[in-house]
């Protein structure tokens, strides 16, 4: 699979976690709670691709991208804390509802300018070889990943 291919299906991932959340009711605390965990893994595995592997070759292969990536790792580092403000938060506090709405806007944002952007800027600049192997670079290095969001190097940024 290419490396933006490999993004845009964590991308799909993660929105229909959103939407379950945001479909789930007042009184589905537990299961808000599942789903939050699900999207702090998933989120965090994905900054951790991204930052290490697909935006520095993203960044040398079309270097008319470099703003692009630092604003993204700027909204990871964003995005970062709000997960990790998210993992021991009791999905009964009344400030629950409200972090994931926002993060789930935030990502969104994210999301929208990188598929819009400069993912097709990025997909001109390196060709499908390319992509191919990189997408398998990215999917081993998923296996590295931290589990806290905060171990994710934007989070110092």
């Amino acid at each position: 699979m290419d490396g933006i291919v490999l993004l845009r299906e964590d991308h799909k991932t993660v929105e229909k976690l959103f939407k379950e959340f945001e479909r789930a009711g007042d009184d589905a605390q537990r299961r808000k709670r599942e789903l939050a965990d699900d999207i702090i893994r998933e989120l965090t595995a994905h900054a951790w691709i991204e930052e290490q592997v697909f935006y520095p070759a993203a960044r040398e292969a079309a270097p008319d991208t470099k703003d692009h990536v630092l604003e993204s790792v700027e909204e990871h580092h964003a995005v970062l804390w709000m997960l990790s403000e998210l993992v021991g938060l009791d999905p009964e506090d009344e400030r629950f509802d409200a972090k994931m709405t926002v993060l789930i806007e935030n990502v969104r944002h994210h999301v929208e300018e990188e598929e819009s952007d400069w993912f097709p800027e990025v997909r001109k600049a390196m060709g499908r070889k390319r992509l191919v192997e990189l997408g398998e670079r990215m999917a081993e290095e998923r296996k590295n990943a931290p589990e806290s969001p905060l171990d994710v190097p934007s989070a110092d940024s």
